[in-house]
């Protein structure tokens, strides 16, 4: 493996048609295998955790399981309310939607006050899996668009799970353009700042849109192991701007490095192997300890995490041998092109190499002396530097003591998707269609009085408890072992009423009621049981993934450095970073002083999968600044340079190309906060936040404070540094 990127180099630096040529190729063929095979999609089955999970089986098992609804509100647009108009709508409605082969059943129209004006609720049950129904509700859109032509004068509109996951996909897929809008150009300018060539920032940015489009097939493949739970797609793109970028920016710093110290005396092919023995092999161990850190998703056993384990890990080891295969193919041929160039610019190929390595120098020298002035108060005052910067994090990590985590429902949707706004208007006027659970029991045929005595003294129950409302509806399977009671409870789903009405349900009057009937099985399920039960079971898993995490990292850093300490100590600065961005998180979107900045609503919450989300990628991306700054502080230490000179040159050496991949990543990850679903807002600040600290503090601050304090102790237990410098000193020995 360590002789992989050297070869890999080689062989496409000295056939550079055939490795672009196989590049495009093998691109084109995961697009192509990707599109035949298709994308297997996540069920209803493999969302189903805690209680409501259990429940959900249970009601399927007896064919009871809720269905796909729809609600078509019909009413006056203005002035004078016609009454009769409104119902004949509303019949016409109810016709239409009957007719239809993707309606099971359409309930009567149901009449209503909304702000003193009157509303008919027209409910149509779908056919299918309620995951489903978003692909099969255009026709039933379609008949709600052909009522309102023809009575212009009423206001008929349709809402539901299925249109609001169709609208709430539409805004996504426009929100996700806007995105790479805002981050192609950004990322283009800044690697033109960081290169001053087009050719040079143009080579990173297509290579990472070649890698996101190979990942995309191929993650089309890995579906059919672990399904694709919708976030696929937006994963690999996020990531894989930001890697693939990455990635190609260290390889290509340091071939320039290269080219510039041979002063024109090595071939293109070999200054390009040259740049593979080092920051390809970097990239190489940057690129496995993402994937490897990126896999403890599995370990939380959901098929979301599950998903954006899959489309990170393929993102990542397409990018690492897009870096390890067409790009050496590529940095051949720009640096036969330039020497040419410079050759006929200068009258001879010696001359114009000098000028090119003249001009290169003095760009690092300038770039030396700004980082000299950032790094001086960690190279003169560690010990403070480290404890003011350790104190500012933990600072920024303070809020996390207040945060509260949610699961992120359909009420948390933006009010630009219209049917987020019908339902708004449904909710008004039909406050017994808010919520509802379902108590389901599993039992003996033989006990199905017993079961149906049981549920009706529960409902009755309920019928006197301020928190419920409405008649409660009880359903039996056609083999009486399965029964099911609906229970309508007037407030939103993310309401703490509603989450009373849950512990009360499953607290006291199920336990006292069908949790007599010997023999049956019972739990409750339905919207705010699922939002109940996702974050708990994340809590449960998060020691499981965190613990792993840990020790992966741990790891990875300490196999890929031999030294126990650096691989502490870049657990010790990922946590730093984590909890502090972390805090930030909670400061700026637990609150509601930057609503109007952000551009949205405050739940009081975070989303449940963010914080387990940021730790798994932060530990991975972070590994991609510490493989490069601290491989080249052990390049300087194996030259013979002491441990606190060597942390100076590393960070000096290494300090453009890391803001430059880190602004390039912030970006990315930025460009996410401007879109509309919260859970993705709160993904793209974090991680922006996250790489900001990371990028700025940690590497500048807190660790080349941390390895000047350390010493030798950086390397322990490692001897070759030591060694290598005494072999330096005394060369009589070596031979």
């Amino acid at each position: 493996m360590r002789e992989l990127p050297v070869r890999a180099a080689r062989w496409s630096a000295l056939h550079p048609w055939r490795a672009m040529v196989g590049w495009l190729v093998f691109v084109a063929l995961c697009l192509g295998l990707g599109a035949a095979v298709g994308t297997h999609s996540a069920t209803t089955e493999d969302y189903r955790v805690g209680e409501a999970g259990r429940a959900e089986a249970m009601a399927a098992e007896g064919h009871l399981e809720r269905k796909p609804v729809e609600q078509v509100l019909v009413s006056a647009r203005g002035g004078t309310p016609d009454r009769r108009g409104i119902e004949a709508a509303a019949r016409e409605v109810a016709g239409r939607m009957a007719a239809l082969p993707e309606v099971e059943r359409v309930a009567a129209p149901q009449a209503a006050r909304h702000r003193q004006r009157p509303v008919v609720m027209v409910e149509v049950t779908m056919k299918g899996a309620e995951l489903d129904a978003r692909k099969h509700v255009g026709p039933l859109r379609a008949q709600t668009a052909a009522v309102q032509r023809s009575h212009p004068d009423l206001l008929v509109e349709e809402t539901g799970g299925p249109s609001i996951s169709q609208g709430v996909d539409a805004q996504r897929g426009s929100d996700l353009a806007l995105s790479e809008a805002i981050t192609l150009p950004a990322t283009l300018i800044t690697l033109l700042l960081a290169f001053g060539s087009l050719l040079m920032a143009v080579v990173p940015l297509l290579l990472a849109l070649t890698s996101i489009a190979a990942a995309v097939g191929l993650s089309m493949l890995a579906s059919h192991v672990v399904p694709d739970a919708g976030v696929g797609t937006n994963v690999i793109i996020l990531i894989g701007l930001a890697v693939g970028v990455d990635y190609t920016l260290f390889y290509l710093k340091r071939e320039r490095e290269e080219r510039q110290w041979s002063g024109g005396r090595l071939a293109p092919e070999a200054v390009v192997e040259l740049a593979a023995a080092t920051s390809g092999r970097a990239v190489v161990a940057s690129g496995l300890a993402v994937a490897v850190s990126t896999a403890t998703l599995y370990l939380a056993s959901d098929v979301i995490f599950s998903s954006l384990a899959t489309g990170t890990i393929v993102v990542v080891l397409v990018a690492v041998v897009s870096s390890l295969t067409v790009l050496p193919a590529l940095l051949a041929k720009a640096g036969q092109r330039a020497e040419r160039r410079a050759a006929r610019r200068a009258g001879g190929p010696g001359r114009g190499a000098a000028g090119a390595v003249r001009g290169g120098r003095a760009a690092g020298g300038r770039g030396g002396r700004v980082w000299a002035v950032l790094t001086r108060p960690a190279s003169r005052r560690p010990a403070l530097t480290l404890g003011v910067s350790v104190l500012l994090l933990l600072g920024l990590s303070a809020p996390l003591a207040g945060l509260t985590l949610v699961e992120m429902n359909r009420d948390t949707h933006s009010r630009e998707v219209p049917a987020m706004r019908t339902y708004d208007r449904l909710n008004e006027a039909f406050p017994e269609h808010r919520t509802t659970h379902q108590v389901v029991v599993r039992a003996r045929a033989d006990r199905a009085p017993a079961v149906a005595r049981a549920l009706t003294e529960l409902g009755r129950r309920t019928q006197a408890d301020p928190l419920f409302t409405g008649r409660p509806r009880l359903r039996t399977s056609a083999d009486r072992r399965i029964s099911v009671l609906e229970l309508s409870v007037p407030y939103l789903g993310n309401s703490a009423e509603a989450r009373r009405s849950l512990e009360r349900l499953r607290g006291s009057y199920l336990p006292a009621t069908a949790g007599r009937v010997p023999g049956a099985e019972a739990g409750v399920t339905g919207d705010v049981a699922r939002t109940t039960d996702y974050p708990a079971h994340q809590t449960a898993r998060l020691p499981l993934v965190i613990g792993a995490l840990l020790l992966v990292t741990f790891a990875m850093t300490a196999l890929t450095f031999g030294s126990v300490v650096l691989g502490l100590l870049g657990v010790v600065l990922n946590l730093l970073s984590a909890g502090a961005a972390l805090g930030l998180l909670v400061l700026v979107f637990q609150h509601t002083w930057a609503e109007g900045l952000l551009g949205f609503h405050s739940t009081g919450s975070i989303g449940s999968r963010v914080p387990l989300f940021l730790f798994v990628i932060l530990f991975g991306l972070s590994m991609d600044y510490q493989v490069f700054v601290v491989s080249r502080i052990r390049e300087a230490v194996r030259r013979g340079v002491p441990t606190r000179t060597a942390v100076l040159d590393g960070i000096g050496g290494s300090a453009a190309v890391v803001t430059s991949a880190a602004v390039v990543m912030v970006t990315v990850f930025a460009s996410f906060v401007f879109l509309h679903l919260i859970e993705m807002k709160q993904i793209g600040f974090v991680l922006a936040a996250a790489v900001l600290l990371d990028a700025f503090v940690l590497r500048i601050l807190v660790l080349p404070a941390a390895m000047t304090l350390l010493g030798e102790a950086s390397w322990w237990p490692s001897h070759g540094a030591r060694r290598t410098r005494r072999a330096a000193a005394d060369p009589v020995r070596v031979g």
